[in-house]
């Protein structure tokens, strides 16, 4: 990688980092905004989170096209800004409707961002280098969230609707800082080449093509299954059943939070060096076999009766060992989109991955509220671990049908001279011609 890759990938990070440590000063308090301190309701404020995954939703189906065409730096300062309006819309705002159209703006521009700096991480990085580029910029992004969310509680007070608008106030600030950032990257300049834009069938066409990659859709089925079995139960049916079956105390539900999020920092780079020499697939199917004992360690503490503390302890090893297996995924999901991406169209391959991902966001939630409201928990317990076990048996069959260099880069048994410097030929070649050949930090 050269000193320019090196030089935009930091100022990349960098900004990555300030919009996770603004986004994690809201993201807890949001709903208890909505409903309490602008006293719209419970029904209201659940309607607000909707809006915020439902603008997201609208938002991604176009986002890929446009990243490809315009490239990713304009899209990123776009949706920075469009955040940032939107964080200190919901700040200001009083009104269930302006409340809901800020939501709305600010779930937008979060969408817009994610596969921009994405796509701008492929181009400032190798086919080897890429699995620690995301990995650095998940464990940034997660201390980012950490270090806001723990310095919003101390800001925070229901009583006084001011403490929020300052904390929204933070959030827009940096949402501009990343916006300021990105427009001031300077993407390395490479050699050109003459195939440069790929001129196969899959390079071609919208979604009908990405649907024609078989690789690719078993990538995106088991991100929804993975997405759903685990981030989609955090806030809802996971927190539903420790509360209400194994009797855990709020407090202790944020320690176990905070342990996922321990877990995540401090594992990060010491998974990565296990796991970057590994086949891809194979860490995704470990994946879900760690996730299938946190399911069962779950299940566990609703059984463990007159024993508050193995209770307690059973449910913050489910976080830690779901902290375990994000810190896994990390440096193999992102990399794999972006190797099974032709060159042309990794923007679209990274907005249709994410939509995949909100789409899964979104379904559970609602699946794992609807499931504990009702009581079913026996059966919610038994739905995840055999999500969990499919996310393994969908990782392997997927492996078969990924190329040496796709599933196992570092070890790849061959690689054209030229492949490493092709990732930054996805910069189409009218910007490639006015890109300076450093950049600054």
């Amino acid at each position: 990688m050269t000193t320019a890759m090196g030089a935009a990938l930091r100022r990349i990070q960098l900004g990555t980092a300030l919009a996770a440590f603004g986004n994690g000063f809201t993201v807890p308090f949001l709903f208890v905004y909505a409903a309490q301190v602008r006293d719209l309701g419970a029904s209201t404020a659940g309607v607000v989170l909707a809006a915020f995954a439902v603008a997201a939703l609208v938002v991604l189906p176009f986002t890929g096209r446009v990243i490809d065409r315009r490239g990713p730096l304009p899209v990123a300062v776009v949706g920075a800004v469009a955040a940032a309006a939107g964080a200190m819309a919901l700040g200001l705002a009083s009104s269930e409707s302006l409340v809901i159209a800020a939501a709305g703006l600010l779930g937008a521009g979060i969408a817009v961002i994610q596969p921009s700096l994405a796509t701008m991480i492929v181009w400032c990085s190798t086919t080897v280098t890429r699995s620690r580029a995301f990995a650095m910029q998940f464990f940034l992004s997660n201390l980012g969230l950490g270090v806001g969310g723990l310095l919003g509680g101390l800001i925070v007070d229901i009583s006084r609707a001011s403490s929020f608008v300052l904390l929204f106030s933070i959030e827009a600030v940096m949402f501009l800082v990343l916006g300021a950032t990105a427009a001031t990257v300077r993407l390395p300049r490479v050699p050109r080449m003459e195939d440069a834009v790929p001129t196969d069938e899959r390079a071609k066409g919208g979604f009908r093509a990405l649907l024609a990659d078989r690789a690719m859709v078993q990538l995106c089925v088991l991100g929804f299954v993975m997405f759903f079995a685990c981030y989609g139960q955090f806030e809802s049916g996971l927190s539903a059943f420790a509360v209400e079956v194994a009797r855990i105390s709020p407090a202790m539900l944020g320690a176990a939070l905070a342990a996922n999020t321990a877990v995540i920092v401090v594992a990060q780079f010491v998974v990565l060096k296990l796991v970057e020499r590994r086949r891809r697939s194979r860490v995704i199917a470990l994946v879900g076999l760690i996730w299938t004992v946190a399911w069962i360690a779950a299940g566990a503490s609703g059984l463990v009766h007159g024993s508050q503390a193995m209770a307690t302890a059973a449910i913050i090893s489910t976080y830690a060992l779901f902290g375990l297996g994000e810190a896994m995924l990390s440096p193999t999901m992102a990399p794999l989109v972006a190797d099974l991406a032709p060159s042309a169209r990794v923007g679209q391959y990274n907005s249709a991955f994410a939509l995949v991902k909100q789409l899964a966001l979104a379904v559970g939630p609602a699946v794992g509220g609807l499931m504990a409201g009702a009581g079913m928990y026996v059966a919610y317990i038994a739905m995840l671990i055999g999500c969990s076990l499919g996310i393994t048996v969908l990782a392997l069959r997927m492996g078969r049908h990924l190329t040496p260099a796709q599933d196992k880069p570092v070890r790849a048994p061959h690689r054209e001279p030229s492949a490493d410097a092709a990732v930054a030929a996805h910069v189409p070649a009218q910007r490639l011609e006015s890109e300076a050949l450093t950049a600054s930090v």
